[in-house]
């Protein structure tokens, strides 16, 4: 019988050790995200991450492009509110107070006699102002403290699971009253900044876990063994894949701070007039809820849909990070 010419094509795709270096190539191209078909969703050999992943999911999420076109517009009428709200919401007529809809104003009048349709338009700039800001320092602050103990573990971890116990044992609401009672300044930093000295440590023992988990992992371990240093193995190794669970809680937590700056300004302790906000705005029209129903129902219907919109963006965020769900 004549000898068969080798061919190494047909022994990689076959049977014996060709076969299995076969498979734990596509096994290792499935782990790193690389299309594995007509289904992989990018060119044939391009690796898919976790981020492309996830954008392609988004894309065909109706909840989230719902959410995003809402947040989209409170974003523009909070830059630019002139553009559909004339008038200064300052502004105020006692001869209009609680009257309803009229020409130039579709929401009525409040008690005071402002209108209610150009304050709830200006609104939106106080509580995506404080929502973002408040979100963005809970993030930074507490993903960078959670890290670093996460990271080194020890004493610095030790301490800062004690610390945020303690911070935990807050009362929000409590301490909101207590803290903000004594602060004469009638803008949104001292709100934002209450807001991060007790919003981050919920952040913080997200990022730890995230990091924990994260630098067990065969490629941290080969870093490290290259000769490393710390810096570049948190920034390079740790950081890109343990921060999707920091993205999913502060997206859905900047709804919750949108709603705890309404609270505390209902409650007379964050935002404090000239400041235009729908916590003030609720607050001041609920003595006329009988006789004015409309100057309360509007500023609370923008409050509940803005709250709504970004916890179901959290949410839509969650299901496309969560590798469990897919």
């Amino acid at each position: 019988m004549p000898e068969q010419p080798y061919r190494p094509e047909r022994a990689i795709a076959g049977t014996g050790m060709g076969g299995a270096m076969d498979l734990g190539a596509s096994e290792a191209a499935t782990l790193e995200g690389a299309p594995g078909g007509p289904e992989g969703g990018g060119p044939a050999g391009k690796p898919r991450s976790l981020w492309s992943d996830a954008w392609r999911d988004l894309r065909r999420n109706p909840v989230f492009l719902l959410s995003a076109l809402v947040i989209c517009f409170l974003v523009l009428i909070s830059l630019w509110p002139s553009v559909i709200a004339s008038g200064n919401p300052l502004t105020c007529d006692l001869a209009k107070a609680q009257d309803g809809p009229a020409p130039g104003a579709p929401f009525g009048y409040d008690g005071q006699g402002c209108n209610v349709y150009t304050r709830t338009v200006y609104g939106a700039r106080t509580s995506v102002t404080v929502g973002l800001c408040a979100t963005l320092g809970v993030a930074v602050f507490g993903s960078v403290l959670g890290g670093l103990a996460g990271y080194f573990g020890g004493v610095w971890d030790a301490l800062l699971s004690r610390l945020t116990d303690v911070f935990f044992a807050i009362p929000v609401v409590l301490g909101g009253l207590v803290l903000l009672s004594v602060v004469t300044s009638h803008t949104v930093w001292p709100v934002i900044g209450f807001m991060v000295l007790l919003g981050w440590p919920q952040i913080s023992r997200i990022a730890r876990g995230s990091v924990i988990t994260v630098k067990q992992n065969d490629y941290v371990q080969a870093a490290r063994a290259l000769g490393a240093s710390d810096s570049r193995i948190m920034l390079r190794h740790i950081a890109p894949n343990a921060v999707a669970p920091v993205i999913v809680v502060a997206t859905i937590a900047l709804g919750t701070f949108i709603a705890l700056e309404a609270t505390l300004s209902y409650l007379g302790v964050g935002l404090k007039p000239p400041s235009v906000s729908w916590g003030i705005d609720i607050s001041a029209a609920s003595p006329y809820i009988r006789n004015a129903p409309h100057a309360l129902l509007w500023p609370a219907g923008a409050l509940a849909v803005t709250v709504l919109a970004f916890i179901m963006l959290g949410d839509a965020v969650r299901d496309a990070l969560d590798p469990k769900l897919r």
